[in-house]
């Protein structure tokens, strides 16, 4: 396996899950906004992140 494609999984997976958590705990108004807006914007960063790295990265072989 491509350790590229690896790590991009795991990044987007990390973005989906803080995602999740951002839009749930806006939902139930359980953190201040501003908090909830730093992970929100870092979940997005992993996640556009590890998109753009399994799409770019080519197979091997």
């Amino acid at each position: 396996m491509n350790v590229k494609r690896i790590f991009g999984t795991v990044l987007t997976i990390c973005g989906i899950v803080g995602l999740i958590y951002a839009g749930y705990s806006l939902v139930n108004k359980s953190a201040t906004y501003m908090t909830l807006g730093v992970v929100g914007v870092i979940a997005l960063i992993f996640f556009v992140s590890g998109i753009g790295l399994v799409k770019n990265t080519r197979d091997e072989g």
